[in-house]
């Protein structure tokens, strides 16, 4: 989902003093908010980094889609038959896994479809089964304290991931990491998005579990290297697709360029204002609704 920005960073990193692993209060889905291009975080490619990242762990054997891909995002419930016919499924990971049989029903009539599995890595989801491992209990979504990756919440995140895994999944589609360009509540600088990024995607890379970077538009030139595809909300929308639009310091058609493909979505814009220019930059792009239901409507025919 794409969160909007609320207030100053600079103000809650002077008003705040917060635990070492604690949730803040998250916008609503991109279901229900109206994002302003304003509001939008917008973070330098070139903010320093002030520690080193661990070394990116390969994923030999790993389901990497091919930069052309056709593909359905469906979230809001579990796809049902007759499916569309295409490479890649991106669905609610908690869902498959207690439902227990549409990994092996999508696979079985496309045996080269890959599916990923979605989770939030970097916000407290109220309904979710494993709701109860987090400190504290909360009402609705909240931002996590990402920096605590090294102790209870990198442990609840490896449990999620193992439960893709166990479900059948090819992929992981952590949402949410993103949160140091959003006003989340804690005072998360640029370097603690890279590291927990990093984190996240040498413990998918670990599994067996190809990993997409969700979003995260200004970090990519640092994270390429542990991602093997994105996925997208709205850069068309905010002007941040691509590296010309970014003032040549980061964009998706890096992503491109290093032969690993994109997966992108808009909302609000009509397939006309933005499919020519997404196939144009070899992007897979659907015209979707907030709620990311059934519906699609895919710039590339399929």
């Amino acid at each position: 989902m794409r969160l909007p920005a609320l207030i100053s960073a600079a103000t809650l990193v002077a008003a705040l003093s917060v635990p070492p692993f604690a949730l803040l209060p998250a916008a609503a889905s991109a279901a229900s908010a109206t994002v302003s291009a304003a509001a939008s975080a917008r973070v330098p490619a070139t903010t320093p980094v002030a520690t080193g990242l661990p070394a990116p762990v390969p994923c030999d054997g790993c389901w990497r889609p091919a930069l052309k891909t056709s593909w359905q995002w469906q979230l809001s419930s579990l796809p049902v038959k007759p499916y569309p016919n295409v490479r890649m499924f991106d669905i609610d990971g908690f869902d498959a896994a207690e439902d227990g049989t549409i990994v092996a029903s999508l696979k079985a009539g496309r045996p080269d479809r890959g599916l990923l599995c979605y989770i939030s890595a970097g916000t407290f989801e109220d309904w979710r089964p494993d709701a109860a491992r987090f400190p504290e209990e909360w009402e609705g979504e909240r931002w996590l304290d990402i920096r605590a990756y090294t102790g209870t919440l990198g442990e609840i995140m490896k449990a999620r991931l193992d439960m893709c895994k166990a479900a059948g999944f090819d992929a992981v589609e952590p949402d949410n990491v993103d949160g140091y360009g959003n006003d989340s509540g804690f005072p998360l600088k640029a370097a603690d998005q890279l590291a927990y990024n990093a984190w996240f995607a040498n413990e998918a890379h670990k599994r067996g579990l190809s990993v997409a970077l969700k979003n995260d538009v200004a970090q990519i030139p640092r994270l390429l290297p542990y991602f093997d595809f994105a996925v997208n909300e709205e850069c068309w929308q905010y002007t941040e697709c691509t590296t010309a639009q970014n003032g040549g310091d980061y964009g998706y058609d890096q992503f491109v360029k290093a032969g690993k493909a994109v997966f992108q979505v808009e909302y609000d814009l009509a397939p006309s204002a933005f499919c020519a220019r997404s196939n144009a930059q070899n992007f897979n792009s659907l015209k979707k609704k907030y709620e990311l239901g059934a519906y699609r409507v895919p710039c590339r025919g399929a």
